[in-house]
């Protein structure tokens, strides 16, 4: 589609803005930028910025909309948007998702006002295809709680999530947050996302140990984490009776293997046992 053929609807327009790579945004978003009648963005200068480098000018009147002003610039927007077009931008990814707009958004359902979506990068998705993780199901929590004691209760209740979870972490946190997250969840798989699309782009899978191992020295940039789902593998006992039986062969007590695979794979300890020494016969 080119540029020329896009109209603008009288309502409120959501639009993804690229999270790092400038040839992620779409025709549509460039000319949403430079012909909305107002331009509601999470940081003015970084989306002057955006239009600047798609090569547009914002004819509208741009202001700011972003977490300590967007209630009180609801009712200025929903006006606007009676009989213009009002675009809700934020610094990178989807509004609303963890980003400035649900206010307007909610309000402008309320009031009638047409409300349509021009879909790009977000973060969420990106992360889930990226994580090489059981996500065909998943959660998403947004930030992860800042104190502990509220993050550790948040992490009980991932212990029976079937469901991949997927949030954001700073990077000030992501090492306490997965040290807490391997106390709780174990020996669950994970992928820390981040710097998305960006010149440094990293995904790091392992173990929630690994990982919180591995961010000790420090994690840097945008993160997105994709944690696993309670039971995402389905092992049954049979499959784990050759793993049982080369541990043994290791030096390991029967008993021992078999209490810990039970744990960690979620099968009967007493049934996994039974299984290694009815093979033995």
């Amino acid at each position: 589609m080119h540029v020329a053929e896009i109209t603008l609807p009288t309502g409120i327009i959501i639009a993804a803005t690229p999270l790092g790579n400038i040839g992620d945004a779409s025709p549509r978003l460039a000319y949403a930028l430079a012909h909305a009648t107002v331009v509601a963005a999470e940081d003015t200068r970084r989306t002057s910025a955006l239009a600047a480098a798609l090569g547009v000018e914002i004819s509208g009147q741009l202001i700011s909309n972003f977490d300590h002003n967007e209630v009180a610039r609801v009712e200025r927007l929903i006006e606007a948007a009676h009989t213009g077009t009002v675009l809700v931008v934020s610094d990178a990814g989807m509004p609303v998702v963890s980003d400035p707009g649900f206010a307007l958004i909610d309000a402008a359902h309320d009031a009638g006002v047409p409300v349509t979506c021009f879909p790009g990068p977000s973060a969420v998705p990106t992360a889930l295809a990226l994580s090489g993780l059981h996500v065909g199901r998943f959660a998403f929590d947004g930030f992860a709680p800042r104190k502990q004691g509220a993050r550790l209760e948040w992490l009980e209740t991932l212990k029976t999530e079937k469901r991949a979870v997927c949030f954001f972490e700073s990077p000030h946190r992501i090492q306490d947050t997965l040290a807490d997250a391997a106390l709780v969840l174990g020996d669950r798989r994970a992928a820390v996302c981040r710097e998305l699309s960006k010149t440094y782009e990293q995904v790091k899978r392992g173990t929630l140990p690994e990982l919180a191992a591995w961010a000790v020295d420090g994690v840097r940039g945008e993160i997105t984490v994709v944690i696993e789902g309670a039971g995402a593998i389905e092992v049954d006992v049979e499959s784990l009776i050759g793993v049982a039986e080369e541990r043994v062969a290791a030096g390991e007590r029967l008993k021992e293997v078999c209490a810990d695979l039970a744990k960690t794979y979620g099968v009967g300890k007493k049934d996994l046992y039974d299984g290694v020494i009815s093979s033995r016969n």
